[in-house]
């Protein structure tokens, strides 16, 4: 009876991370779309989840806490619940740079250059935040792993950005400004990229037990 009810709560678990992903998602989607579409309005939309995610994460944590201090689990267990509290870290500051991303998009409102890579970068990082969070829930190893490796195609698409924004300051200097507020928008995604990359790490050790890393899964 106990182990159904610590089953039970396990499979909440899962659900309260799908949600808390799929909000993440959300704000990731719309600060994108607010600074391509310079739209101010939905910028301010987008940052707006931010204490939604917040609260997720107290929730999800106080859950975790729950299991530890109320049940009695294995070791597996114990490894899936401490992978837990590592993944909703990495998340919640996920939270925090979509965020920042639309604070930025409030302020590019108007500005007359875009970069055609940051689109690009908002739906590969979004894409690894759901997978490795499908993985978790799916106890998924290869889509783990799939995670883990994509991430070198963000830090691409980052260096394509950085190499364009040189580029147009050598090009327009007084153009500096929102070049830097650009800069900092890619590097922002290219940080959401190195979280959910740190979500896929953990959802290996929850699997395997074992700690993985981009440069070992090369290796192999």
């Amino acid at each position: 009876m106990m182990r159904n009810r610590f089953d039970e709560q396990l499979s909440r678990l899962g659900d309260m991370l799908i949600a808390m992903g799929a909000l993440i998602e959300t704000a990731i989607a719309m600060a994108a779309r607010a600074l391509q579409g310079q739209d101010e309005k939905l910028a301010r939309e987008a940052a707006a989840f931010d204490d939604e995610i917040d609260q997720q994460e107290k929730d999800i944590e106080a859950l975790c806490l729950q299991l530890l201090l109320r049940q009695q689990p294995v070791a597996r267990d114990l490894r899936l619940i401490s992978a837990t509290l590592k993944m909703i870290t990495d998340m919640e500051r996920i939270g925090d740079q979509a965020a920042d991303i639309a604070a930025l998009a409030m302020r590019l409102a108007g500005a007359p250059r875009g970069n055609a890579h940051i689109p690009a970068m908002a739906l590969a990082t979004a894409k690894m935040v759901m997978d490795s969070i499908d993985a978790f829930v799916k106890k998924d190893l290869a889509l783990a792993e799939a995670v883990i490796r994509s991430d070198e195609a963000v830090n691409a698409l980052f260096r394509a950005v950085q190499h364009d924004l040189i580029a147009l300051i050598r090009e327009d200097s007084e153009g500096g400004e929102q070049a830097l507020n650009l800069l900092m928008v890619a590097k922002y995604f290219e940080r959401i990229g190195d979280h959910a990359k740190n979500i896929a790490e953990w959802v290996v050790f929850s699997i395997t037990g074992e700690h993985v890393s981009a440069a070992t899964l090369r290796e192999e």
